[in-house]
Order: C-alpha cells, then sequence, then structure tokens
C-alpha cells in the first residue's frame, strides 16, 4: 500500500532547502521503501543542486531512490504558495517496489513528441504494466502534447490518469528545466507511474477566462507550428491582435495572450467553458508553436480574465471532486497551475483563498494531504474521459481510498 510524504520550504541555499523538506516530510527518518521523490523549484535554485543533495539525504531507503524534478514560476504544498526565487517542495511514494514505476527520456521537442512519448511510454510499461495513474512531466517549450499524451494512451488505454504538467521558466518563454538521472536537462520528459490497487484517482481542470472578438485563424501549419494567421505572419498578426509591437517577446504576451480553442458543447458543459486554452511559449521569426497539434482552420480567440467566473468554476470543480471522493480519504494530492496564475495575474490574497478553497475540499479532521504543486506552462487532466492537455489552468489530482 502506497504512502506519499510532503513539504515545502524557502530557503536560498540548495542543499539546506532539500535537508528542511527531508526533515519536513519524514520527522521519523526516511522510511526504507521510498521508490520515487518529484521535486519542484523555482529559478533562484539549480535543479542539479537540489536533486543531488536529495538523492544523498535518501541513501537511509535500502536501494537507489530515483529522483525527478522540473522548473516553475511557484510551488505549492501543504503550506500554501510560494513565489520567491527559492522555493522547493517534494513529494515522495512509498511502498511495494511493484507499486510504482519510473522513466524518463531526453531530447523531447515538438516534431518528435509522438515518438518520444512512445518511447517513454513503452519503458514505463515494461517496468510496470499494470499502472493505473501517472505523474507525467515534460518541457513547456516546443512540444506538441497531442502527440505526447496520444503515445501513452495507446501503451495504457484511455482508462489511465494522466496528470502533471509542463515546466516553466518565470514567465519569460526562453527555458524550462527538468532533472533525472543527476542532472539538469531543458528538453527531456519523465513519468512516475503507480500500480497500487487500493488508491483511486481523479482529475479535472479548471481556468475562468472568457472568449471575445473575431477568432485568428491558421492557414498555414506543421506539427504544432503556425506560420500564418489569416493569410499573414503569425506572430505579427498575433501581437498585433493584443495590441503589442511585433517585437515583442513571448514574455510581453504570456500573460495577456491566452488563446481560446472552441469545445463541442457536451465538453463546454463539463469544463464549465466554451473553451479551452492555448499558451504561446515560443516564436521564431513570425512562426508560432502551440503547444498542441495545430491544423489549417484552427479558430483562436484572445480571452479575458473573470475572478469572478475563475471561483464560480473552482468552487464547482471542487463540488465535483467531493461527489467522486464521497467518504473516502485523499491521501496525496498533485495540482499543477499556469504559472500565468500566479503574481501576474493574482495578487496574494487572491491566490490563498483559492489555495484554501482547494486544501479545505479534501483535508480530513483538519488535516491536509500530502500535497505538491507547481506553477508551469501547462497541466494534464481529462476532459469528456480523455486525457487532454490544458493551459492557464488550475489542474488537481486526487489519489484517495
Amino acid at each position: 500500500m502506497l504512502k506519499f510524504y510532503s513539504a515545502a520550504v524557502r530557503s536560498v541555499n540548495a542543499e539546506r532547502g532539500a535537508a528542511e523538506c527531508i526533515d519536513v516530510a519524514f520527522p521519523d527518518g526516511v522510511p526504507s521503501d521510498v521508490r520515487a521523490v518529484l521535486f519542484n523549484a523555482t529559478l533562484g535554485h539549480k535543479l542539479d543542486k537540489v536533486g543531488n543533495a536529495l538523492e544523498t539525504l535518501l541513501k537511509g531507503a535500502s536501494h537507489g531512490v530515483p529522483v525527478f524534478g522540473q522548473s516553475g514560476c511557484a510551488v505549492t504544498g501543504r503550506e500554501g504558495v510560494g513565489e520567491s526565487m527559492h522555493e522547493l517542495g517534494i513529494m515522495a511514494v512509498a511502498g511495494s517496489e511493484n507499486e510504482v514505476a519510473t522513466a524518463a527520456v531526453s531530447e523531447i521537442y515538438g516534431h518528435n513528441s509522438y515518438e518520444k512519448g512512445l518511447e517513454l511510454a513503452k519503458s514505463l510499461k515494461a517496468k510496470n504494466p499494470n499502472v493505473t495513474a501517472l505523474y507525467l512531466s515534460a518541457p513547456g517549450i516546443d512540444i506538441d502534447n497531442t502527440k505526447l499524451v496520444k503515445a501513452f494512451v495507446e501503451q495504457f488505454g484511455e482508462q489511465v490518469e494522466i496528470f502533471g504538467g509542463t515546466s516553466s521558466d518565470n514567465m519569460r518563454g526562453l527555458y524550462s528545466y527538468q532533472f533525472h538521472d543527476g542532472k539538469q536537462t531543458e528538453h527531456d520528459a519523465a513519468a512516475i507511474g503507480f500500480a497500487d490497487p487500493t488508491l483511486k484517482a481523479v482529475t479535472r481542470a479548471t481556468h475562468g477566462f472568457s472568449a471575445y472578438g473575431e477568432p485568428l485563424t491558421a492557414t498555414k501549419c506543421d506539427g504544432n507550428k503556425v506560420f500564418e494567421f489569416d493569410g499573414k505572419g503569425a506572430w505579427s498578426e498575433f501581437t498585433a491582435r493584443l495590441g503589442k509591437p511585433a517585437d515583442s517577446t513571448c514574455g510581453d504576451t504570456i500573460p495577456v495572450g491566452a488563446l481560446a480553442e472552441a469545445l463541442p458543447p457536451d465538453l463546454a458543459e463539463e469544463y464549465g467553458n466554451g473553451h479551452i486554452l492555448r499558451v504561446v511559449t515560443k516564436h521564431d521569426g513570425e512562426t508560432i508553436y502551440l503547444p498542441t497539434t495545430a491544423y489549417e482552420g484552427l479558430k483562436l480567440w484572445l480571452t479575458t480574465r473573470d475572478e469572478e467566473l475563475i471561483f464560480a468554476e473552482q468552487a464547482r470543480t471542487l463540488d465535483w471532486f467531493k461527489s467522486k471522493i464521497g467518504t473516502g480519504k485523499p491521501v496525496a494530492v498533485f495540482q499543477t497551475d499556469c504559472l500565468a496564475r500566479g503574481r501576474f495575474l493574482f495578487n496574494r490574497i487572491v491566490k490563498d483563498e483559492l489555495i484554501a478553497m482547494m486544501q479545505d475540499a479534501f483535508q480530513r479532521g483538519g488535516v491536509i494531504p500530502a500535497w505538491l504543486g507547481n506553477y508551469g506552462f501547462g497541466e494534464y487532466t481529462k476532459l469528456g474521459g480523455k486525457n487532454t492537455y490544458h493551459n492557464y489552468s488550475t489542474a488537481l489530482m486526487v489519489l484517495y481510498r
């Protein structure tokens, strides 16, 4: 039976922060059956320093413990949300070796997302074909998440619950980092699979933005690249619609440039919104890189934040979770947010209120379950029963018994 442990701290020194996380997560010492550790860190930390420190500290286990990490704009835990440059959080899982499997793959980009995704999924399945839920971590820049998710669904079936998200920087859209096998990388992906039959998993995401105006229509595309909107250079047309100069950076557009793709009526009703959002984290001249597969005729609307809708949909989503979990006991919560939902979008009071809403929904007897979250470039949860990639959302995955 799997057990989960978490901690989140603020520390300028990576090694000291890692040690503090271990002390908080394991007050009685590191269990001998720890199977994997995931950490999230903001950009003031070098992931290799954090990861290597954690690997050293975990030698109390009876075997080598794989450590995986990703960068983000903020970290969330039972302790709340932290948005300084030196935030660090961990989630550790312990139990039988046949209940956890891990895998990683290097050099994944938009053009090879399916092939590398298939390599990653096959590696995980070979280690444990009974995985029913998995945490997926991937780079946040130049990746086709449609194809990555497709590869996992082909291997594990649509019944598998895929959660997690893509790494990020601090809104600049320049770099996103990952850690595995003792090193920091920029274009690697990793998966941690759970195969504990006593656990159930539920996932859902919500955003709370409203589309407006006339859509941008993709008229020339290849894979996740859009070359033209409405017959014009994609980047120039995108920035012009935003009222920004063509020499703007992705960092200039991410906070205000959420693009909305229309959903069919049945999915819109479930999602609480008529659109799913997309973020532009890279452009090369006029070429825009979307995080999902593009196609000619794809219509994307500009959006505006609706704070009332954000709170209303968050409350509705939490009610849905409560109905699914019933009298069950949550043992771990993984939260992934778009980094634009951090300080670039909300003030501290609003964020604290949103986090408090979530944690109150899953506490039992005043105790919040193990909790880890990252503010990245995108999120994985199900929509309409299918594993889906989201942007600008708050996504939650709850493991419960």
